[in-house]
Parts: structure tokens; C-alpha cells; sequence
């Protein structure tokens, strides 16, 4: 089974990688945002990044040229092309009625065996599916950053979704080179209610000054192994991310020790997301 055509919406870190990896695995991709500029930063980037798969021996120039003609970007939601599209994924903010809202729009205009994918990484499949038409066709594709590189996909199965919408699904992500696993639609899914409260905890330590940030990422990596550090970790997901996932985790498990540290919060006020914004723990050069 081959996909040929997948649309995106969302064209932030997220958006732009799964784009990117769409058009690597042989589809055309329409690329959608509400943010013009958004879009315009998504293609060169994307660009960029097809650039230096050359430069690093992982794809031929043609293969690069090919790959960057197979996108196309759209600044209407009114232009984009559901009629011939059988899958969409959405890679909106992480916000519930954000996401219900972009769903039900694209509900009403799908056909029946379209797939409406969404990248979220904690809220549920089958909350996002009641605001469509049709549930079954919604489930949940979870990316991780960056999508080009990393080989995982969380495929979620919400209360409603089809079983040949999860076989498209999982068919689509082993045509990007990824390995789909599959998790019950429950908060944090299996990635993030591991994750965060490890993350969450090297930000208590710091907030408590156990150590600074260094040493604490340096005694994870040469103690534990970890390939990064968790606080490197944070700057890369960002940490409003991060903030959002354990907000969700305490609120729906209600577990205390998904209680986010209140330094993460203080850092999400003042600006300091982490990579994206050119510091969050550590500083980063743009």
C-alpha cells in the first residue's frame, strides 16, 4: 500500500518535518498554515534541510529536486485540496479546542475513507474525533521531533477509528521509514507519561539547586546513558511543550507527581522556550 498525496496542516517545527518526510517518501504534500510567514519559513527550511541530505551523502541532487517539487504550499484553507486528498495530518498547537475546531472543519469535507491523523502528544483521540462526522476516520499519529531523523511513530487508536484507518496509517509511516507502534488512547500515551516526569524532575533539581543545568544533563548522559541530557531534552521539545503535556498528565490522571516544576513555568512567562526561541536552559545560536 502507497500513499500518494498527504496534506499537512500546521507548517511549525512539527508541521514542516512531517512535510519534509512526506515528500522524501515519494508524496506530494500540500503544506498548510494560517500564518503566511509561517509557510515561508517552513519552505526554505525544508529546503535547507533537502540541502544538506545531499551534502551528507543521504539523498542524490536529482532525488533533493524531485523531493522539493513534490511540495506545494497553501495559504488558504479554502484552496487546499481535500476532495483528492485520502489523508490528512493535522499539526496544530497543542491546544484541545484548537484542534476540534480544524477537525470538524475537515470532517465535513473529506470523503468517508479518508484518514484525519493528529499529531498530538497527549489529548485524546476519541475527545478530538467527537467534534467530527465521522470518528472512525480520526486517529492519532504522534511524530517526534525531528521527524526527518526520528524512526517512531505512536500510532493511537481512539474509541471510534477503523481498523483500515490504522492499516493506512501504519502503511503511511512505514513508507516515511518509520516504525509505528501501537498505544490505547490514554493521557501522555506511553512517550510522554515516561518522559515528562523524568524531565520534570531534572527541572525540580535545578530549581532546587542540587546542581546546574551542566552537571545535571552531564550526570544523565555519563550515568544513565542517555544519548541528551533531559534539560537539553526540554529546550528541544520546548518548553511550553513540555508545560502543556504535564498540565494535561496532572489534570487527567490527577497524580501529583505530574505537578509541573514552577521553574518551568517561570521560564515559559518570560519567554525562555528553548531552542526555538534561542534559550530555554541553555542558550542556542539561530
Amino acid at each position: 500500500m502507497s500513499i500518494d498525496r498527504i496534506i499537512v496542516i500546521g507548517a511549525g517545527t512539527m508541521g514542516r518535518g512531517i512535510a519534509q518526510a512526506g515528500v522524501m517518501a515519494g508524496c506530494a504534500v500540500t503544506l498548510h498554515d494560517a500564518v503566511p510567514d509561517q509557510l515561508d519559513r517552513a519552505e526554505l527550511e525544508i529546503t535547507r534541510q533537502l540541502t544538506r541530505a545531499v551534502d551528507k551523502g543521504k539523498l542524490t541532487t536529482q532525488e533533493a529536486v524531485y523531493a522539493s517539487a513534490r511540495l506545494e504550499v497553501v495559504a488558504s484553507f479554502d484552496d487546499l485540496p481535500l476532495a483528492d486528498t485520502s489523508f490528512v495530518i493535522e499539526a496544530v498547537v497543542e491546544q484541545v479546542d484548537v484542534k476540534k475546531e480544524l477537525l470538524g472543519r475537515l470532517g465535513e469535507r473529506l470523503s468517508a475513507d479518508a484518514v484525519l491523523a493528529s499529531n498530538t502528544s497527549t489529548i485524546s483521540i476519541t475527545e478530538l474525533a467527537s467534534a467530527t462526522p465521522q470518528p472512525e476516520q480520526v486517529i492519532g499519529m504522534h511524530f517526534f521531533n525531528p521527524v526527518p531523523v526520528m524512526t517512531l511513530v505512536e500510532v493511537i487508536e481512539g474509541q471510534h477509528t477503523g481498523a483500515n484507518i490504522i492499516a493506512v496509517t501504519e502503511a503511511l509511516a512505514r513508507q516515511m521509514g518509520k516504525t509505528p507502534l501501537r498505544v490505547k488512547d490514554r493521557p501522555g500515551f506511553v512517550s510522554n507519561r515516561v518522559l515528562m516526569p523524568m524531565i520534570n524532575e531534572a527541572i525540580f533539581c535545578l530549581h532546587e539547586s542540587v546542581a546546574d543545568a551542566t552537571t545535571i544533563d552531564a550526570i544523565m548522559k555519563l550515568g544513565c546513558n542517555h544519548p541528551m541530557g533531559p534539560l537539553a531534552l526540554a529546550d528541544l521539545i520546548g518548553l511550553d511543550v513540555c508545560l502543556n503535556i504535564l498540565e494535561v498528565l496532572h489534570r487527567d490522571l490527577a497524580d501529583a507527581k505530574f505537578r509541573p516544576c514552577p521553574l518551568l513555568r517561570t521560564m515559559v512567562d518570560a519567554g525562555r522556550l528553548g531552542r526555538k526561541s534561542g534559550r530555554g536552559f541553555f542558550a542556542y545560536d539561530h
